[in-house]
């Protein structure tokens, strides 16, 4: 099973980005001459989706206008003009253009480079439907560019994902990509609220599953991280050691 679909999250303000997201939405800043959503999209491309999902508020006139041209994936936008849906509220106002399969979910701000295979095809190939209702990449917190956090999750040897408790440092972070399945989403809230209650349900269900991302990842979140970034970025892919 490979996604043919996807969702890009797009919408929000970049806040910790400010000044640089008061006149350009943060997807588009560009690392190396590239906006970060082209990058998304030119891996999508890569993978095999055909159609992707972008939902915009902040500044979305912009990002219309440069992905007016766009071929491949076939872009398909999803308006959220009075207020912000948030992660999980922006997805669930669009899974009528998801459909009823397994799609990926990525976050319009993240940055990663292939290791041994394309991250999203060993997402897709290690998706297992009678088990899963999330799938998610996760990068090795110690060696995260930019990353400062205490990471996210612990996981176990059958490649369940567990949260950490606030007073804990956690081995993985989440790396912003994912795939989920629609049926996660039956009995969302109206209105906005995060993944991360989605994540919830599906680890009191033993569905939310992790996979350990085998190449580099890089966290934009500030304007200190994004000139990391622009320093350290290696726009080849080329293989590493796990760590």
């Amino acid at each position: 099973m490979r996604p043919k679909r996807a969702m890009v999250l797009a919408a929000g303000y970049g806040l910790r980005m400010r000044p640089l997201t008061d006149k350009t939405p943060k997807p588009l800043l560009p690392v190396q001459g590239r906006s970060l959503l082209e990058r998304i999209l030119d891996r999508l491309a890569e993978a095999g989706v055909e159609e992707a999902v972008i939902n915009l508020h902040h500044l979305g006139e912009q990002i219309e206008q440069r992905l007016s041209d766009r071929k491949k994936p076939k872009i398909r936008f999803s308006w959220e003009r009075e207020i912000v849906l948030e992660t999980g509220g922006g997805v669930a106002k669009a899974l009528p253009l998801l459909g009823d399969e397994p799609f990926f979910v990525i976050n319009g701000d993240v940055l990663w480079l292939n290791g041994y295979q394309q991250a999203l095809h060993r997402l897709a190939d290690a998706w297992e439907a009678r088990q899963m209702d999330a799938l998610l990449l996760v990068h090795s917190t110690p060696y995260a560019v930019g990353y400062e956090g205490k990471g996210d999750f612990f996981l176990a040897a059958d490649g369940r994902l567990l949260r950490r408790s606030p007073e804990e440092v956690a081995p993985f972070v989440f790396a912003g990509i994912q795939i989920l399945h629609p049926r996660l989403f039956e009995g969302a809230p109206e209105g906005p609220f995060s993944l991360n209650r989605i994540y919830d349900r599906a680890a009191e269900s033993e569905t939310l599953f992790g996979l350990r991302h085998d190449g580099e990842w890089f966290h934009i979140g500030t304007p200190g991280s994004l000139k990391e970034t622009e320093e350290l970025f290696d726009s080849r892919d080329f293989p590493i050691v796990l760590r």
